[in-house]
């Protein structure tokens, strides 16, 4: 199209990507998993799968959306029209997503100002659960919580804001703020956590090599998934934001850039986290592993319990829950673009009135997750989300691109036409064997873990209702959109 909006600058392209692809998951999923897969020896398998699955992805989402100038669907739809239900798949589970992710911003600000006086007291896992969002059981929604659901609304505005904004003056003026102060303020409490008493004891444990470790199959399987799930790969994502840069765009050097920064955020998050952990076991007289904790967990539960023991509490507390709501954020309005893209070339509307239908039906659907029973309905969606919609669209999306529409040659060609870096055999062989390979044992080890018992030990019909259908609705849903043609003044040859 040749209206389609465009970034501004190459360094607003990258800030935004970056700030999609650094998000929550590589401040409390990183750490943990290092840790528990071999410390120090893990990060030979994790870079193996950066160079072998995240970058050549990256490549690929890059060189589709900057080829094809479209978002996802339409993308999809003009490699084989037999392939853009997976495209609209991909931004369905952004959709899904979008209604989540903002409770977990919307919990941040609340921390933020419960840092001033540390107001989750002795308890802050007592506090988080109960005085704060007063948890009800599975599969019981119980009442709206005023103190999530007003701090939501907030989160919305903002996001809404930037997306009606546009590309140039909304997502990438936002990223050109949001970015540069989450590393500097992540950047600080680094600093401070590795000079607090027990942090070397905290790091070690990090970096310590289990060598053994690489011999485990698992550990590679690990590696592969945080990878793929930091990266914001399979979202529709990438695509999209691909296909707002100029024609003149060195693909293979952004992605390159993109994954690196991606990696290098991940580790100072790694030394962070763990430099206070090692503080915490120290003051608590007790092993490192003992602390460790992942997800929610690590930043409502045992971070308040951090922060609470250190010096200017009030001051890092602030800091800490600035940089989950600013990496929240800026992931946010990446994962919402992708479905106000596709609405606008599906249905010819304007972005204003995109942003108001598809960001108005996700913040009513991100109300029922600020009920008491919120947490628990999170915790579920996001697992199935996951684990069987991202992983598996993934799947779908490199299959039906390498080996049935046959189009790695010639996106290769694409990128190498625009790229100093220009792609071999190797690209090719990494999307058509390696990545596929590894995905379809990340789905039959998480289909076993799955099948072994319940997750969280829910009641099976709230996994089913609230799990099961809705990562399989997303897919069926996908197809389902398909059958409306595309406008015909948006057909290209």
């Amino acid at each position: 199209m040749e209206n389609r909006s465009q970034w501004g600058t190459r360094l607003g392209f990258l800030l935004a990507a970056i700030g999609s692809a650094v998000g929550l998951g590589n401040i409390w999923r990183f750490p943990a998993t290092a840790f528990e897969n071999g410390g120090g020896a893990f990060f030979v398998p994790y870079l193996f799968a950066l160079l072998t699955a995240g970058i050549p992805l990256l490549i690929m989402e890059y060189t589709i959306g900057h080829k094809y100038r479209s978002s996802s669907p339409r993308s999809f739809s003009k490699i084989s029209k037999g392939v853009e239900w997976i495209g609209w798949w991909q931004v369905l589970i952004s959709f899904v997503i979008s209604t989540y992710y903002p409770i977990i911003i919307a919990w941040s600000i609340m921390y933020a100002y419960f840092s001033f006086g540390t107001k989750w007291g002795n308890d802050p896992t007592g506090f988080f659960v109960g005085d704060f969002l007063n948890l009800a059981d599975a599969g019981t929604f119980g009442s709206v919580v005023p103190a999530v659901m007003i701090p939501l609304l907030v989160v919305w505005v903002i996001v809404l804001f930037f997306l009606g904004r546009g590309v140039k003056k909304g997502i990438e003026f936002a990223n050109r703020i949001f970015i540069p102060t989450l590393f500097i303020v992540f950047f600080i409490i680094v600093i401070r956590a590795v000079t607090l008493p027990g942090a070397m004891e905290g790091l070690d444990a990090f970096f310590k090599p289990d060598w053994g470790s690489i011999f485990d199959g698992s550990v590679w399987v690990a590696a592969y998934g945080q990878i793929f799930f930091s990266l914001s790969i399979a979202f529709a994502i990438m695509i999209t934001y691909s296909s707002y840069l100029p024609k003149k765009s060195d693909i293979t050097n952004n992605a390159f850039i993109t994954g690196f920064a991606n990696s290098s955020f991940e580790l100072l998050a790694g030394i962070g986290v763990f430099a206070a952990l090692g503080f915490m076991s120290v003051q608590a007289d007790t092993d490192i592993s003992e602390v460790v904790e992942s997800g929610v967990g690590l930043a409502f539960m045992v971070f308040p319990e951090i922060i609470s023991q250190m010096p200017a509490s009030g001051f890092f507390g602030f800091l800490f829950f600035a940089a989950l709501f600013l990496a929240g954020l800026s992931s946010m309005i990446s994962i919402s673009e992708t479905y106000i893209a596709g609405l606008q070339e599906k249905f010819s509307i304007s972005r204003g009135t995109a942003v108001l239908c598809g960001g108005g039906l996700a913040l009513l659907v991100s109300l029922f997750y600020a009920t008491q029973g919120g947490l628990n309905l999170l915790d579920t969606v996001d697992h199935f989300i996951n684990n069987y919609g991202v992983a598996l669209a993934g799947l779908f999306e490199v299959v039906a691109i390498a080996w049935f529409a046959r189009s790695l040659k010639d996106l290769q060609n694409h990128a190498n036409s625009v790229s100093d870096i220009k792609l071999g055999i190797w690209w090719r062989i990494c999307l058509g064997f390696i990545t596929p390979l590894v995905l379809g044992c990340m789905m039959i080890l998480n289909l076993k873990t799955e099948v072994s018992r319940p997750y969280e030990d829910y009641p099976f019909d709230f996994l089913f209702n609230f799990g099961w259908l809705v990562a399989i609705g997303a897919m069926l849903l996908g197809a389902v959109i398909t059958i409306k043609k595309w406008p015909s003044k948006d057909k290209e040859s």
